[in-house]
């Protein structure tokens, strides 16, 4: 999908989802006439009796906006006395029930869950550091990081360097903070300089590569500021950002380089080429597909649907329909919230 990426024209002055209105684009909106007691007494009710009635979880939880379920999970535990996470964990499994429990939690703190995820047990699963740290905005990554000192009573910073290693670490590390330059202004002069200074460091070097320039310019630099480098580095190199990163670089640091450039560029194509990845082949990968759906379903999954529609000529419903079975199924269906 190479050539997907390397049209630089159009996108130099599109939107970019890191500012987008949050809820704009999004599939699933706050329900009107919204009732949490009514909806913890109807969740409750699905739950209690004999067999659990999915359709009413699935009805429930993917037509109200987080907010409104965070305080279905209030009422609920008020009138029961237990929390929805517990009961939903005891009555529904595997990835359906992970899909429910992803729903319920907060934004921030689903962010959080999921990075210790993947820092738990042996072996990091980078993927998941990479998705998360390329995509996220300043806020989002500063509501993370408080929520897993909540969690943990630890910073998370200390914990990623004892994990990674190497430039891969140092690259992470730098967007783990969350302090990019938010600025939309674009200072032309310093895109011109940036692009000679990433060719110098790579593609002109005759040995090896200085990786510390592509980490500092990619990881700090406002996401207007990168989009006209990347527009100044083709027309310095004849070729894009990704395709000299892809040539100089291997392993991890690549897979987060390119990612923060796929983002800059467009975030909504860079999810849709993830929804496509977990699912083509021969199984699925259901924890980076629940992951993005409920993530990205109030930001921007309209956009992410439409671009998965134009690089794979079918809808991101039928892949769900044909990729996905049972409740979960179901479940992701009405969070993608439509055919395209």
């Amino acid at each position: 999908m190479a050539s997907l990426w390397d049209d630089l024209e159009t996108f130099a002055n599109s939107p970019s989802s890191f500012s987008a209105n949050s809820a704009e684009r999004g599939t699933i909106k706050p329900k009107a006439n919204f009732n949490a007691e009514e909806d913890a007494a109807a969740i409750k009710k699905a739950i209690d009796g004999f067999g659990t009635n999915e359709k009413v979880l699935i009805d429930i939880l993917t037509q109200r906006s987080n907010a409104q379920r965070q305080l279905i999970c209030k009422a609920y535990e008020k009138a029961t006395g237990r929390t929805l996470e517990e009961d939903l964990k005891g009555d529904t499994d595997g990835h359906f029930e992970h899909l429910l429990v992803a729903l319920i939690t907060p934004p921030d703190v689903y962010d959080c869950h999921e990075v210790k995820r993947a820092l738990k047990g042996p072996g990091t699963k980078n993927n998941i550091l990479i998705e998360i740290f390329a995509s996220r905005s300043n806020e989002q990554i500063k509501a993370l990081l408080k929520a897993y000192l909540q969690e943990t009573k630890k910073e998370l910073g200390p914990k990623l360097k004892s994990e990674l290693s190497g430039d891969y670490s140092k690259a992470l590390l730098l967007l783990a903070q969350g302090n990019r330059d938010v600025s939309t202004a674009v200072n032309q002069q310093q895109a011109k300089q940036d692009a000679e200074t990433l060719f110098a460091a790579g593609e002109k070097q005759k040995w090896g590569t200085d990786e510390w320039k592509f980490i500092d310019i990619l990881c700090t630099r406002s996401i207007a500021q990168l989009r006209q480098t990347l527009v100044e580095y083709k027309n310095l190199s004849g070729k894009t950002l990704q395709q000299s990163i892809e040539g100089e670089m291997s392993g991890h640091l690549e897979d987060l380089l390119v990612a923060v450039v796929k983002c800059v560029k467009s975030v909504p194509i860079y999810f849709a080429e993830l929804l496509n990845e977990s699912m083509k082949g021969g199984g699925t990968d259901e924890s980076t597909l629940n992951r993005i759906m409920v993530s990205r379903s109030e930001i921007d999954l309209l956009d992410i649907r439409a671009e998965f529609k134009k690089l794979y000529q079918r809808s991101l419903l039928s892949a769900l329909s044909s990729e996905t079975t049972g409740d979960h199924r179901e479940c992701l269906k009405a969070i993608c919230g439509g055919d395209d």
